[in-house]
């Protein structure tokens, strides 16, 4: 038997899910790890997209810190993070919270700053001020692009939360690191089976979310919100008298 037979088999086996170190424990572990990183992330990226996106002020902070982030090795950083921290939760939830906000940040910048201008110079017009710009107007057409940055860093966070194993953490990497170690293949191919059925789920959901933010379910192309001119006094009496010159118009019959 092979080790990819015996992975199968491994993941087949009932007693294999239960107890404080099975499948189940590790994935709910790899869970947390996902959960926590992801949003640290978005408590830093997302207030900061939306002030730049509303002001445009800073667009080229938004590429310059896009781009740096997206550079730094995850694995470098958390190495570094237990050199100077020890082990413990910290390093790799920095390490991951880093991974996640780039594309936080993107996506929450790009879906405020692309809003039709036409949209926000209304709701402006209105009266509304540029909070109530920004969260009633911008943010509910802008969901779909911040949705699908959160979409994207969250499968990032997760296919690479198994670094959190390197700081005596736990998770599915644990699978990864213990197999390769102690050369049983065997695990090592049942956590990244893992990690791979854990990812495509989440992505599954998230883009069940992206798809349902988007006006109409997708079928509709036009803005999420568009603003209408307050009623006033005059319009009922307006309205009610075209109503009755409709009413006692003569139709003509063409000859």
């Amino acid at each position: 038997m092979n080790f990819v037979q015996q992975a199968l088999s491994y993941l087949l086996t009932a007693d294999n899910w239960t107890g404080p170190v099975g499948l189940a424990a590790r994935t709910v572990e790899h869970l947390e790890y996902t959960a926590l990183a992801v949003a640290a992330s978005a408590v830093i990226a997302v207030p900061i997209g939306l002030i730049i996106g509303h002001t445009g002020r800073g667009t080229l902070l938004v590429v310059g810190a896009v781009n740096g982030l997206r550079a730094l090795p995850t694995l470098g950083v958390l190495l570094l993070g237990v050199l100077l921290f020890g082990l413990g939760i910290g390093p790799p939830l920095v390490a991951l919270m880093l991974l996640g906000v780039p594309s936080l940040l993107a996506g929450t910048y790009a879906g405020v700053a692309n809003v039709e201008p036409t949209v926000v110079d209304a709701a402006r017009a209105m009266g509304m001020t540029e909070t109530q710009v920004l969260l009633r107007v911008e943010v509910p057409n802008a969901l779909p692009l911040i949705l699908g940055g959160l979409r994207s860093a969250t499968l990032q966070v997760v296919a690479t939360a198994t670094v959190a194993a390197y700081a005596s953490l736990g998770g599915l990497g644990r699978y990864l690191i213990d197999g390769i170690k102690e050369r049983q293949f065997q695990l090592a191919l049942v956590g990244a089976l893992m990690v791979a059925a854990l990812a495509l789920v989440l992505d599954g959901l998230l883009a069940l979310a992206v798809w349902a933010s988007v006006p109409g379910t997708g079928r509709l192309r036009g803005p999420l919100w568009v603003p209408r001119r307050p009623a006033q006094s005059g319009d009922a009496d307006r309205t009610s008298g075209q109503t009755r010159r409709a009413r006692w118009t003569r139709p003509t019959v063409g000859v």
